[in-house]
């Protein structure tokens, strides 16, 4: 495989987030550290011979504060910068980092270049930091092309701890520990050992390497989120499946999507769905996926309009269904195109 290095051009995008972060001596604090110096912070960036430059957020967002007009954002940059670059960097907070991988994934429709998430569990500043390892790794596969100049994974993902995976199928699973993401239901794209093994047979390829990709960057927010849990309350479950504010419920349920089968809950989602709501079925389990033909409180949930997010994680069924109601579609067909695997966000 040649990688074309000499060609290869990176721009790096700092959100915020810890891998940013250093100590300043004359105050024994951490603070960001001036990204347009990368190579002095990170020098073994310059063994490679791509052209790296930098852009970053003002003010720096805290990836507990981060919300859909900062994907916007990204989103626009990425397309303003588009043609300038072979690959982007984003450096972002692990805590929200899942989120804004999958949202970023639906809203740019026929990627043909990298766009890799990439973050730390240490300050780039500190002795025993991940944040160099993972940027390098990022960096490089970023940069990495085919025979053709092609980029090697011309998707939206996120690069931590030696494994590379696809954005909208991983989620956080580790506050305190390196390997902090996991995507339960997919292998990885790539894995970084002595050299990056790429699983090329799981990299979405576009159907015209020379087309523009569309970015959609119009977003209804309008969805809540209930977690089935015992004990749930019919007030706590009714303010979230029928309140006015929202246009679809992520129903998080147990196991292959199964829920209470008591008459005042399956009432509410009736009366949800009469409502005209989008009830989407996202399973609380780490890996595995949501059938509701198997149980009868999943098929009474099926009866009713609630629909099937397969394998989906959360984190990807939120940014979908921003990204689908935000075209303006009817919910019909918001609903239908729910069922559809759009960017590899399910085993469909």
């Amino acid at each position: 495989m040649i990688h074309n290095r000499e060609k290869s051009s990176i721009l790096l995008i700092y959100t915020g987030g810890t891998i940013g972060m250093k100590e300043d001596p004359s105050i024994q604090a951490l603070r960001p550290f001036d990204f347009s110096q990368i190579l002095e912070e990170v020098p073994e960036l310059g063994k490679f011979a791509y052209k790296i430059d930098s852009y970053t957020f003002d003010p720096l967002i805290d990836s507990s504060d981060v919300d859909p007009l900062n994907w916007v954002t990204l989103a626009s940059l990425i397309e303003e910068r588009y043609d300038g670059y072979d690959g982007f960097v984003i450096l972002h907070g692990t805590d929200t980092m899942a989120y804004s991988a999958s949202a970023l994934s639906f809203m740019i429709e026929g990627l043909t270049k990298p766009v890799i998430f990439t973050g730390s569990q240490l300050p780039i500043g500190v002795p025993r930091t991940d944040g160099k390892e993972n940027l390098i790794s990022a960096v490089e596969i970023a940069a990495s092309k085919d025979a053709d100049g092609h980029a090697t994974v011309p998707e939206v993902c996120i690069c931590f701890d030696n494994v590379l995976m696809r954005g909208n199928r991983t989620t956080k699973i580790n506050s305190d520990n390196f390997r902090a993401f996991r995507s339960p239901n997919l292998p990885p794209l790539a894995e970084a050992g002595i050299s990056i093994r790429y699983n090329s047979a799981l990299v979405i390829k576009p159907e015209d390497w020379d087309r523009k990709p569309v970015f959609h960057k119009s977003l209804d927010t309008r969805v809540s989120i209930l977690k089935i849990h015992p004990g749930i309350t019919p007030q706590v479950a009714r303010a979230i499946l029928c309140g006015e504010e929202s246009r679809a419920v992520i129903m998080e349920t147990y196991g292959a999507g199964n829920a209470p089968s008591r008459g005042w809950f399956l009432d509410l989602v009736r009366e949800a769905s009469r409502k005209g709501k989008i009830l989407v079925n996202v399973t609380q389990c780490l890996a595995g996926s949501v059938n509701m033909d198997i149980y009868a409180t999943g098929k009474s949930l099926k009866e009713l309009g609630v629909i099937n997010a397969y394998d989906s994680t959360t984190e990807s069924a939120l940014g979908k269904l921003f990204y689908l109601m935000g075209l303006n579609a009817e919910d019909e067909d918001v609903k239908r195109m729910l069922c559809n695997n759009l960017r590899g966000e399910i085993s469909k």
